[in-house]
């Protein structure tokens, strides 16, 4: 649903669409996913919009309530000097991970921001990687600090990294 806000000025009356009532990472998906190549265009136009995520070129697999998948190739555009996934790359991942499962969790009219992370690197990271969050599904966006694990997987199964999000939840800015 579009939320309409109605101004009345001198002589006439304007609709104008209001973003701020919306969520529109968790719009984008329901409306990409069923689409054949839709999530592919998902992951296009969140690269747009966060253009750093972006840079890595990972895949979302699966995003619903309180859950998100993502998948990152390896290729030469991600390794470091070890010839494995560089380490930034896996926190970019970890991020773009758990704060998409709490972004498609959260109500209307909450925002948030990661106010710190911790990560533990437990293996080399090599092969098409997996990256699995829980967040918790809101109901409101009053302010409160949440804590968010990602874990990075190998083909293997094996998790070669744990990402830890402090991410601190809050209501939209009006106006």
């Amino acid at each position: 649903m579009v939320a309409l806000t109605q101004h009345v000025m001198p002589g006439c009356t304007v609709a104008i669409l209001s973003l701020e009532e919306r969520n529109l990472i968790r719009d984008a998906w329901d409306k990409f996913k069923p689409v054949p190549g839709g999530s592919r265009l998902f992951d296009k136009m969140l690269g747009a919009m966060v253009p750093y995520s972006g840079s890595i070129k990972s895949e979302v697999k699966v995003l619903e309530p309180g859950y998100c998948e993502i998948q990152l190739k390896d290729r030469r555009g991600v390794r470091n000097h070890l010839k494995s996934v560089h380490a930034i790359a896996l926190v970019n991942l970890a991020e773009l991970a758990g704060n998409l499962a709490l972004q498609y969790s959260m109500p209307d009219d909450g925002r948030f921001i990661v106010a710190g992370l911790r990560a533990k690197y437990l293996k080399k990271a090599r092969g098409t990687l997996t990256a699995r969050s829980h967040a918790p599904i809101l109901d409101t966006a009053e302010r409160q600090e949440y804590e968010i694990k990602v874990e990075i997987s190998n083909e293997k199964g094996e998790v070669v990294t744990e990402v830890y999000l402090e991410t601190l939840v809050g209501p939209k800015k009006r106006g």
